[in-house]
């Protein structure tokens, strides 16, 4: 008899971050992998990932669009694996006011965080229903309870994603299919640079580690949880959203996110 065939783990945004870190829990818990960013840093994340001895297949690709999520899809289903696990984790921030930013930067947030993931989601959930078992980890995060001055459409592309992760786990729950949020604060990524928000307050804050955070997520997906939130400020943050007015939780949001309010 052959080798039985590895279970396959699915990670975008998986070139560095909680994206690298999750994948690297499922490489070590023996899941032979497809990861996808957009940047060509994803193929030194592939050679990580492969020293801990899985198939890593890697695809640098722009989840943003139709024609990158469909060739990505593509891409998957070229391993001849069936998908145990997927991953949602490709995402981009923004910050500044929402009309000082350029457009086509704000409509590319929104269509990376929520366009492609959907897309991609759509096409991977339907062969996991088809076959009556998988599992789903989106990565939205606290911002989705609080509206985001200076951050509004990727607050408001997270709230989108918490809400329509807990729709989508409903759906599936009596189909073999679990659905996880995992829902992360601040954390030390690449994330703020990529979003031109290093001369912010919560660019300089202290921020989470990305492997503990990975780590509460997978262990959340693992044992078939809805939500979790990484970190206990981080959980005591979403009850007192939960609250708070929002227009106090938008004035406080802007202390954090206001161009130029870094601390020295």
């Amino acid at each position: 008899m052959g080798n039985p065939q590895k279970q396959l783990a699915v990670v975008t945004g998986a070139s560095s971050g909680i994206g690298l870190e999750l994948a690297k829990i499922a490489a070590q818990k023996g899941y032979d992998l497809v990861i996808a960013a957009d940047e060509d840093d994803i193929d030194i994340a592939a050679d990580i990932l492969r020293s801990i001895g899985v198939s890593v297949d890697a695809m640098q690709v722009d989840l943003s669009t139709k024609e990158g999520t469909a060739d990505f899809a593509r891409f998957v289903a070229d391993k001849g694996q069936p998908v145990d696990i997927l991953v949602a984790n490709a995402g981009r921030g923004l910050g500044k006011g929402f009309l000082d930013q350029k457009l086509d930067q704000a409509l590319h947030v929104i269509d990376t965080n929520v366009t492609g993931t959907i897309a991609l989601i759509h096409t991977i959930g339907n062969d996991m229903r088809a076959r009556g078992v998988g599992k789903i980890l989106i990565i939205g995060s606290i911002a989705g309870f609080i509206p985001g001055t200076y951050q509004a459409v990727y607050n408001g592309t997270k709230a989108f994603l918490n809400s329509f992760s807990f729709a989508l786990r409903h759906e599936l729950k009596d189909g073999g299919v679990s659905v996880t949020c995992l829902m992360p604060g601040a954390t030390e990524t690449r994330f703020f640079e990529r979003a031109d928000m290093l001369d912010t307050e919560v660019g300089h804050a202290e921020k989470d580690d990305p492997a503990d955070v990975a780590k509460v997520g997978f262990d959340a997906l693992m044992n078939d949880e809805g939500d979790v939130v990484a970190g206990w400020k981080n959980k005591l943050r979403t009850i007192m959203a939960n609250v708070t007015p929002a227009g106090t939780l938008a004035e406080q949001h802007a202390k954090m996110a206001a161009p130029g309010t870094a601390s020295s």
